[in-house]
């Protein structure tokens, strides 16, 4: 397969259509998500197969990253976050297993989609509102009266943190999708060079594109990684504000 335009990689194709009352059809898209989470679970339960108190290299991979999210999510709320530490370790696991199934030749990578990143962010934020509600009843508004404001400029600020709590969905969102799809498309860009300067017979001028090409992989690995990290840490902070709006 031979990708055209950059953006032709993120177009979702209907690989099986499948069609019983609604639309079940499989497309890419689909596959990539229910491979991240077939290597999700593959993942921890070969790491924890087989547990031992002197751990294999493995399980000492699995329990480090157990260890990094609760870790995160008690830093930034607290022990009472640490209920819904499964959600938030599927989530982590759903976007890292997304963005590195994509550095692969020819696959998708879900998280290059806004409907995805959005869904996952209106999602939680939307069960933040909830969780504020029920934790703390009415009391949840003065999360958007900061401490200390003047009270000629509270209806102001009121509005300003209202809009400015509405939009994380959309900076959630966004950052996750324009990351993703900015490396890729730089990484089509690239590849490009070296099909064309091998096409046309320089084989020694493909040398240094090829190169920036597997440095920019080794890049996008990072990002992939980083990204899920600032997705649960953010996702941390929202569920903090939702469990103590008076801080």
């Amino acid at each position: 397969m031979f990708f055209s335009s950059p953006l032709e990689q993120f177009e979702i194709i209907i690989l099986k259509p499948i069609r019983i009352g609604y639309d079940f059809s499989i497309t890419n898209a689909s596959l990539s998500l229910i491979l991240a989470f077939l290597f999700f679970l593959s993942f921890f339960f070969l790491g924890f197969k087989a547990a031992r108190l002197i751990p294999t290299p493995l399980q000492t991979v699995c329990e480090s990253f157990y260890l990094f999210i609760v870790t995160l999510i008690k830093q930034q709320a607290g022990s009472k976050g640490l209920r819904y530490f499964p959600v938030f370790f599927i989530i982590f696991f759903l976007i890292l297993f997304s963005n590195l199934i994509g550095l692969v030749p020819f696959a998708f990578t879900p998280t290059s989609h806004l409907c995805l990143s959005f869904s996952l962010a209106l999602t939680c934020n939307d069960a933040f509102i909830i969780i504020g509600f029920k934790e703390n009843g009415l009391p949840f508004l003065r999360l958007f009266v900061p401490q200390g404001s003047p009270l000629f400029l509270l209806p102001l600020i009121i509005v300003i943190e209202f809009i400015s709590y509405l939009l994380r969905t959309f900076s959630l969102s966004i950052r996750l999708f324009a990351n993703i799809m900015a490396g890729h498309t730089l990484m089509h860009i690239l590849a490009s060079f070296v099909t064309a300067f091998l096409k046309t017979g320089f084989i020694s001028l493909s040398l240094f594109p090829f190169i920036i090409v597997l440095a920019v992989c080794l890049l996008e690995i990072g990002i992939g990684f980083l990204q899920a990290c600032v997705f649960i840490i953010l996702l941390s902070i929202y569920l903090n504000d939702s469990l103590h709006p008076h801080h």
